[in-house]
C-alpha cells in the first residue's frame, strides 16, 4: 500500500500506479451520456488520464480546467478525467465550466480505473475515491508517464505531463 497526504493527514491508497514502460491497464468507463467507453477504444493516439477525487472539489474543478486549456491546442491527445462523480454531475460541471477539450469518464459503475491503477483510497473521510494522480499512455497503449499526487488537496505538475505528451505527439 502507498500513503498520501490530505492536508498535511496520511492517507492509504491501494497500491503503486502502473510502471512507466508498462501496458496501460484497459478499463471501462461511463460518459456524460450514460454509455461506456474503454481506454483502449480511444485508438491510436495519447491518453492524458486525470484522476481526481471529485469534481466538486476546487482543486479538482481547477485542474480540470487546466487540463482543458493546456490540451486544447494539441491534435492526436484525449484527455480524461476520471472520477466516481455520476456522469450528471460530470456532464453539469463540465457545460458550466466550458470543458470541450477533456472527456468526462465516471467510474462508480465498475470501478475500473481505482482498481487496475490502484489510486482507491482506503481511509478516512475520501474513503472509496480515487486518489488524484495523471498517467500518460501513448499511441499503442503503453504507460510514458505517472504522477501520484502526494498531497491530494495540491495540483499534479502539469509542464511535466506535458512536456511527455510532446515528445509523444513530435
Amino acid at each position: 500500500m502507498t500513503k498520501v497526504t490530505l492536508k498535511g493527514n496520511p492517507i492509504t491508497i491501494k497500491g503503486t500506479l502502473p510502471g512507466i514502460g508498462q501496458p496501460a491497464p484497459d478499463f471501462t468507463y461511463v460518459k456524460t451520456d450514460l454509455s461506456e467507453e474503454t481506454l483502449y477504444s480511444a485508438g491510436a493516439v495519447v491518453k492524458v488520464i486525470i484522476a481526481v477525487p471529485s469534481l466538486d472539489t476546487s482543486v479538482c474543478a481547477l485542474e480540470t480546467r487546466q487540463f482543458n486549456q493546456k490540451l486544447a491546442q494539441k491534435t492526436g491527445i484525449k484527455g480524461i478525467v476520471v472520477s466516481k462523480d455520476l456522469p450528471f454531475a460530470m456532464k453539469r460541471f463540465c457545460e458550466t465550466e466550458g470543458i470541450a477539450n477533456v472527456s468526462s469518464g465516471s467510474d462508480f459503475r465498475y470501478n475500473e480505473f481505482s482498481q487496475k491503477y490502484n489510486t482507491e483510497i482506503l481511509e478516512g473521510g475520501l474513503k472509496g475515491l480515487s486518489a488524484r494522480a495523471v498517467v500518460v499512455v501513448d499511441q499503442q497503449n503503453v504507460v510514458r508517464y505517472t504522477e501520484l499526487v502526494p498531497e491530494i488537496a495540491q495540483e499534479p505538475e502539469y509542464d511535466k505531463v506535458l512536456q511527455v505528451v510532446d515528445q509523444l505527439l513530435s
